[in-house]
Order: C-alpha cells, then sequence, then structure tokens
C-alpha cells in the first residue's frame, strides 16, 4: 500500500502480526477510530524503529495494560506506550516520566500537539497525524539511552 508522506509517496511496511493475543485484544477493545489512530501510531513506532541504524527489533509487550514498546535488544531507548486517554476521543503516546524526552518535545514541537504534563504526547483522533514531528519524538525516544549525553 502506498501513502504520502512529506510529499513522497512511500511504501507501507506490512503491519507486524501481534506478538500475543492479549496484545491484539488490547487494541480490539476500542472503538473503530480509536482502534485506527492506535493502530496508526503502533505502524509508525514499528517503521521508525526499522529505519534507525542499532535500534533493532522492538520488543510488544504490555506494561499498564497498554501496549508497549521496548528496544530490548539494543537497549538504545526509551519505552514508548499507546493507548486511548480515559473517558476522551483522544489517544496518547506515554513516555517514561523521569526522562526529558516530552520535555524536548514541547521545546521543539509547541504547537504540533497537546500534552500530558512530562509524560504523554495527546493526539485527537479527528485530526490529521502531523507525521514528521511525530516520527522525530518517536526516534527521539527509541535512541533515548543511546543519545542522553549528546546534544538533541
Amino acid at each position: 500500500m502506498a501513502t504520502r508522506r512529506n510529499g513522497n509517496t512511500v511504501q507501507e511496511q506490512p503491519r507486524p502480526a501481534f506478538s500475543s493475543p492479549a496484545i491484539a485484544a488490547a487494541f480490539n477493545q476500542h472503538p473503530k477510530a480509536i482502534r485506527t489512530r492506535l493502530l496508526a501510531l503502533r505502524r509508525l513506532i514499528f517503521e521508525t524503529a526499522a529505519d534507525i541504524d542499532g535500534v533493532g527489533p522492538l520488543e510488544e509487550t504490555l506494561k499498564w495494560k497498554q501496549p508497549s514498546y521496548l528496544t530490548t535488544a539494543s537497549g538504545s531507548g526509551s519505552t514508548i506506550r499507546i493507548d486511548r486517554i480515559r473517558d476522551t476521543d483522544d489517544c496518547a503516546l506515554y513516555f517514561n516520566c523521569q526522562s526529558n524526552l516530552v520535555e524536548t518535545f514541547q521545546s521543539l514541537y509547541p504547537h504540533d500537539f497537546g500534552y500530558g504534563g512530562n509524560r504523554s504526547i495527546h493526539l485527537p483522533v479527528g485530526s490529521d497525524l502531523p507525521e514528521p514531528a511525530l516520527l522525530h519524538c518517536i526516534g527521539l525516544a527509541l535512541t533515548y539511552h543511546r543519545n542522553k549525553r549528546k546534544p538533541l
């Protein structure tokens, strides 16, 4: 399937199979619009990981009943979790609140996203994903441990 990214047509990679029935259930519990947005975020996380040298394969698991993505093999990054924001039609990417990731995202992209304190990026389901900014943020999270001593 072809899609447009940054004005260019690119081939989307096939969506990886869920790593377990519990992961599939975590997505399938949501209404279609929420599930579609969460699956789009999942796709972007896997695509970004595949595009960055040294990240390696991702481990997909559940943390706090939320789909979570870890760089277990390489140890290069910080965990990314995705889920619906309770009682809303928004989704979020959650990051370790002890990191400076969300603070960094806010300084780089003050108007591209909503933010939940120092732990999350908020994305309304009814709006387009700001993919270039989102891909950059995901990449920073997936390389956080590798790069935390380097200037961003």
